[in-house]
């Protein structure tokens, strides 16, 4: 349209409606008619970019409001996009719009971490320590990571001489494509290494950390059948087809899914007993850690290994496996 069409069909509107105005008596609007809502969706939009900085590039998609865990407010979740990044935000909004609390909310009859447990599946997984432990550390890790690296050798070198039969340690697989080319194909390899040999894995994690300097996209398949001529209990020809054929690449893949669904941000991830612990954690504070949980759990006994957690592998031929199930959260 023409800046001067334009002009023409304002300028007609605008005499439309104030002959309109003439002839219709003017209805006072109440005070609550000019209050901007929360549970407006447009509003609750523009009112959250503002308040995290969300420009046009991101997509914001907001959910219906359903019932809060409080009384007199309900629960809305805002989710923001760019790209293959996304993330998830919740409010609580006032009844009649007009309050916006964002927070956690806690029922002080269960584990804090509860939602964290609830989450969280250990079956089929590597792992390392006391089956039944009362401390169970989850850890979302990826091989080609620098920090993962550092907290692999912490863990690797005081978590069992420290702890023989109070903990067991679950590794899960976590890799960062974008910035890491070579991660998920070392989590794919050392999902196959786990099927032929699940204690051999641990041969292959400490392996592909120590040489990680060493590793790139171009030659790491290389560089593990190399390990593999020597490893205990592989057979390297059936290490290469599982690796050329990606026949682990759906449990990773569910690994990365319950990392997502954990916002699981950046790795390493640490989950202490559902207690989260981003980024790279020094023994002394993780040991802390660890030993309040088991005083705690002596009396409060509402977190710890699941006994239905097992390692036990689904091989063609045999009985259905127990579905995964999440840690113990009595």
């Amino acid at each position: 349209m023409s800046r001067m069409s334009f002009a023409f069909t304002l300028a007609a509107a605008l005499w439309l409606g104030s002959s309109a105005a003439a002839q219709t008596p003017a209805v006072p609007k109440s005070p609550a008619a000019d209050r901007k809502s929360a549970l407006n969706k447009t509003v609750l939009e523009a009112w959250v970019r503002h308040l995290l900085v969300m420009d046009s590039r991101i997509t914001v998609t907001i959910s219906d409001p359903k019932p809060a865990p409080i009384a007199g407010l309900v629960e809305v979740t805002v989710h923001a996009s760019l790209g293959d990044r996304a993330q998830d935000f919740l409010f609580y909004i006032s009844s009649d719009g007009s309050q916006i609390l964002q927070g956690t909310v806690w029922d002080v009859g269960l584990n804090p971490f509860k939602k964290e447990l609830d989450k969280l599946h250990t079956a089929f997984q590597p792992s390392m320590g006391t089956p039944g432990a009362t401390v169970v550390l989850v850890e979302f890790s990826d091989f080609e990571c620098p920090y993962c690296k550092e907290e692999a050798k912490m863990l690797r070198d005081n978590l069992l001489a420290a702890y023989p039969k109070q903990v067991r340690l679950y590794y899960k697989e976590y890799p960062l494509e974008s910035i890491h080319p070579w991660a998920k194909p070392a989590a794919i390899a050392g999902r196959c290494v786990f099927q032929q040999a699940a204690n051999t894995f641990w041969d292959y994690h400490d392996w592909i950390y120590a040489h990680q300097g060493e590793i790139t996209a171009g030659n790491f398949k290389d560089k593990a059948m190399e390990w593999a001529k020597t490893a205990k209990d592989i057979d390297a020809s059936q290490l290469n087809a599982c690796i050329d054929g990606k026949a682990t690449e759906e449990a990773i893949d569910k690994n990365i899914a319950e990392g997502q669904a954990l916002e699981v941000t950046g790795t390493p991830t640490l989950f202490v007993n559902g207690r989260r612990i981003p980024n790279v954690v020094d023994w002394p504070t993780l040991r802390n850690i660890v030993d309040y949980e088991i005083e705690y759990q002596k009396t409060a006994r509402n977190a710890g290994e699941d006994c239905g957690c097992e390692t036990t592998l689904q091989l063609p031929g045999a009985p259905p496996a127990k579905p995964a199930v999440p840690l113990q959260t009595r």
